[in-house]
């Protein structure tokens, strides 16, 4: 989806304030927000309905809210889209039939859930890849009005294939609920390519993009 969301290659809006560790609650109820979403209260939830419920919003709020604010809205959204609550509900502040409670973790338990172990994200498709490491392709130039994570700044662009990494959940699909398996593949761009003479010839951008997003050779 092309929106306000889809920053890269954007220029004029200041410099990005970059801090060491990890960030810090700057209120209470952000903690709470950030525990709710880990502690897998939501069914059916894939990161990329996630994504593009944020990519949803209102512009102006977008760019505006803080980012748990976003986060506190989408949850809001999903939980909604998911028949758990009613609008209703949310405005009143409460449900009106408590569904079962959610079991209490402690934070190193959360932590623990989130971040043990190795998970494959592979998903199995039908056709075999069309592109190897050092294959040149082209992105395809398109305006999709749903998920995509092909970015604005790449499309109609040659880059080379430096690294295949299977066959991975297409994200257009599943915004959509469609769980489709597609070839996924790092692409080196030089940014001449991407924005012009006036960049500079030594820099380069790599990008994970699925085969779907590339022009049939």
């Amino acid at each position: 989806m092309d929106g306000v969301h889809d920053l890269g290659g954007k220029q004029g809006f200041g410099a990005v304030a970059v801090k060491e560790g990890d960030a810090q609650f700057q209120y209470d109820w952000e903690r709470r927000m950030w525990g709710m979403a880990r502690a897998g209260i939501l069914t059916n939830l894939t990161i990329d309905w996630f994504r593009h419920g944020l990519e949803r919003m209102v512009p102006a709020d977008y760019l505006s809210n803080r980012y748990f604010d976003k986060w506190c809205a989408n949850y809001m959204m999903i939980y909604v889209d998911n028949g758990q609550m009613s609008p209703d509900e949310i405005v009143a502040g409460h449900v009106e039939t408590p569904g079962k409670p959610a079991p209490v973790k402690s934070l190193d338990e959360v932590l623990a859930a989130n971040r043990g172990g190795h998970v494959s994200f592979e998903t199995p498709t039908n056709s075999a890849p069309g592109y190897a490491v050092g294959d040149t392709v082209l992105t395809k130039r398109i305006m999709p009005v749903n998920h995509t994570r092909l970015p604005a700044y790449a499309r109609n662009a040659k880059g080379k294939v430096i690294t295949y990494h299977g066959s991975h959940a297409l994200p257009d699909k599943g915004a959509l609920g469609i769980h489709e398996g597609d070839h996924l593949y790092t692409v080196c761009f030089t940014a001449q390519e991407l924005w012009g003479d006036d960049a500079d010839p030594r820099d380069t951008v790599m990008l994970e993009l699925w085969e779907s997003y590339f022009v049939s050779p």
